[in-house]
């Protein structure tokens, strides 16, 4: 995350030089962003990520060798503070998908729009996500069959989801809002739907996404299908 006045910092991850090239010149029109690096594979990627520690990076989510979600798994582990888009081709694919799970903060599609570009690096370098929750919450119906299991858990049947250790240190106002996050609903939703102003939402959501460790609402939809708090419709 930058400090005030501090520009973006933005690593490019991709291995058409062209396209790196594409998105460089469209940044550089901003005073507010500033590419600090360029990779074209994973491995160059997860390295320069390093030794910048960008607060964003743009990954293409295929590539040779390693590929966008492994590089995106190994940034965000080792360095938190670096928020990741994948680049895909493909609207609402496996891919996509993966990359969400493995910690992107969204995705965004190769032919964007240079406003959308834009508007994505300055949505998650300020802790938002570059995908709406609900368009998350889309890609989990689709691709649910691909959560993991977890062996150490309880079996399902005899436990719901409000019932994870994960979601021990919730209150049940907080665990309220935590679901509603699952369904992919805004503040102001949420607002409605518990009779709360956004300004005591935005509270709760804060104080939600601090105590189970999660960067964004995105990471809050994937962590309520894992968990068995929202389940396919």
């Amino acid at each position: 995350m930058t400090g005030t006045g501090a520009p973006i910092r933005v690593l490019l991850v991709d291995d058409q030089a062209l396209l790196r090239m594409g998105f460089r010149m469209i940044l550089a029109a901003e005073d507010d962003i500033e590419v600090v690096g360029e990779a074209g594979d994973g491995e160059t990627g997860v390295a320069q990520a390093s030794a910048l520690r960008p607060d964003v990076v743009l990954m293409d989510v295929r590539m040779p060798g390693t590929n966008g979600i492994e590089a995106t798994e190994r940034i965000v582990a080792a360095h938190p503070g670096s928020r990741v888009i994948i680049l895909t081709t493909f609207d609402l694919d496996e891919y996509a998908f993966a990359a969400l799970r493995a910690g992107a903060s969204g995705f965004l599609l190769k032919d964007a729009k240079p406003g959308e570009l834009v508007g994505a690096i300055r949505a998650v370098a300020s802790g938002d996500a570059a995908v709406s929750p609900r368009v998350t919450r889309l890609m989990l119906e689709m691709f649910a069959n691909q959560l993991p299991r977890d062996g150490a858990a309880a079996p399902a049947q005899a436990r719901t989801g409000r019932d994870d250790p994960r979601l021990a240190e919730l209150t049940a106002r907080e665990l309220e809002v935590f679901e509603a996050l699952g369904e992919g609903l805004t503040n102001a939703e949420i607002a409605e739907r518990f009779v709360l102003s956004e300004a005591t939402v935005k509270t709760h959501v804060g104080r939600v996404l601090g105590k189970l460790g999660l960067r964004d609402r995105v990471q809050a939809v994937v962590l309520a299908y894992e968990t068995g708090v929202a389940r396919p419709s």
